[in-house]
């Protein structure tokens, strides 16, 4: 028998209750919404209440997947709310009670089993040499990854420009990954004092830990590879998403030295690489940053191996140097040189970028229907790790939450006559 809490305002509260019961679902409480907590979940498989963000909060959601207890909402309330959570339409306010029978009857979602430390995962966001968009695209990839009701760290590992301070508008002065890193060779960092280091920002999905990369570019010696490969294996133990962004260059030609042990530049992009589950390659969209993000791809491959993760995205994508069809130009070109079939395209929104550095804010807070931002929710969609056993999702009960692959169109094979240059221009 279907156990059922109702979190509602009276009469309707006690109505609803009394017809349920008369169809066989037994009701273990009725309370108003605001008196619903967390540790009135346990013995119930699912819950009733309105289609408020005072009474959706993401802890009560969380919890509810924890559990696996359903939620059936009613009344007009925000769709925009809903679709954060993954949650179906809510029934109207008015609903007749076989009308809630026939959502509770639906197939009881099974519990998700625990998340261990060891599934937790580490994105690296990379891109080729130039402005491709790298921080933008970690930034933005950390409040997405954040509406699941998962926790997520953005750290700075670049060792050349280091910005994701700037963008946020935080003090270079907070102790950031830096510290982290020191900590890490000293054996005294755990997931506590990763948090007293990190900075908290607010945003619309939640709260966004980060780790500040280096106020000045000459203390790349700090992010030593040992150190930092210890500071990543703790972050998966102190959230269930860390956000990476690295620089460019990872080329190992400075070791042509007489001091082999010495500390290396690029050992932070080599170790941030070679430790991520998940390589996020961003290209700007116009025929020079192809080029080199061309070149470039096939070393980061050899670098990190052949079977690894790597999820191409071609931002700033806008039909000014490409011509008409730039998507169709990106694709053959990366398939043509690379063998690149994947590839997600984030569209260029000028307005949307300005707004986000005048306000340093994530672009998600300041232009929520921005094209760009759509763009990279589901780029983020697609990095989710596909969940075979233990789903929570069921039929009629957690909508769209199931992580599906949605890459863009498959690639369509190369152009005749191409504005990107000639084959030989492209693999030089």
């Amino acid at each position: 028998m279907t156990s059922v809490l109702i979190a509602l305002d009276e009469p309707r509260a006690s109505a609803i209750g009394s017809d349920l019961e008369r169809d066989g679902i037994r009701v273990i409480g009725i309370l108003p919404p605001a008196e619903l907590t967390v540790s009135l979940l346990s013995e119930s498989d699912a819950v009733i209440l309105p289609a408020t963000r005072s009474a959706l909060t993401s802890e009560l959601v969380e919890a509810c997947d924890r559990s696996g207890v359903r939620i059936i909402t009613l009344g007009t309330g925000d769709s925009r709310l809903l679709s954060r959570y993954g949650l179906p339409e809510a029934l109207p306010e008015d609903a007749d009670a076989w009308l809630i029978a026939d959502a509770l009857s639906d197939e009881v979602p099974v519990t998700a089993p625990p998340e261990t430390p060891a599934s937790r995962r580490v994105i690296a966001v990379w891109g080729a040499q130039g402005a491709p968009g790298r921080s933008t695209v970690a930034i933005q990839l950390a409040v997405e990854m954040m509406r699941s009701g998962r926790s997520c760290a953005l750290v700075d590992a670049d060792t050349v420009a280091p910005s994701l301070a700037l963008l946020l508008g935080l003090g270079d002065d907070a102790p950031g990954i830096a510290a982290a890193c020191r900590r890490a060779e000293l054996g005294g960092l755990d997931a506590a004092e990763l948090g007293r280091l990190a900075t908290r920002v607010e945003t619309s999905a939640g709260s966004l830990e980060v780790l500040g990369g280096l106020n000045r570019p000459s203390r790349w010696p700090e992010l030593a590879a040992g150190r930092l490969r210890t500071t990543l294996q703790v972050c998966r133990e102190w959230a269930d998403v860390t956000i990476v962004d690295v620089s460019a260059a990872f080329d190992a030609d400075e070791e042509i030295t007489d001091d082999l042990a010495g500390p290396r530049r690029n050992a932070a992009t080599t170790t941030v690489l070679r430790e991520a589950d998940v390589v996020v390659a961003v290209t700007a969209a116009d025929p020079l940053s192809v080029s080199r993000f061309l070149r470039d791809h096939a070393e980061l491959r050899r670098l990190i191996g052949p079977t690894a993760r790597v999820a191409v995205v071609a931002n700033q994508v806008r039909p000014g140097p490409l011509g008409i069809d730039a998507r169709g130009q990106i694709r053959g070109a990366l398939e043509r040189f690379a063998g690149i079939t994947d590839v997600s395209f984030l569209p260029l929104d000028q307005r949307a970028a300005d707004a986000a550095l005048l306000h340093a804010r994530p672009m998600a807070d300041i232009t929520p229907r921005s094209a760009l931002v759509a763009a990279i929710r589901r780029l983020a969609e697609t990095l989710e790790p596909v969940r075979t056993t233990g789903s929570k999702v069921t039929a009629g009960s957690r909508r769209g939450s199931s992580p599906v692959a949605r890459w863009l169109r498959p690639a369509r094979g190369a152009r005749a006559a191409s504005p990107l240059g000639s084959d030989r221009e492209w693999a030089s």
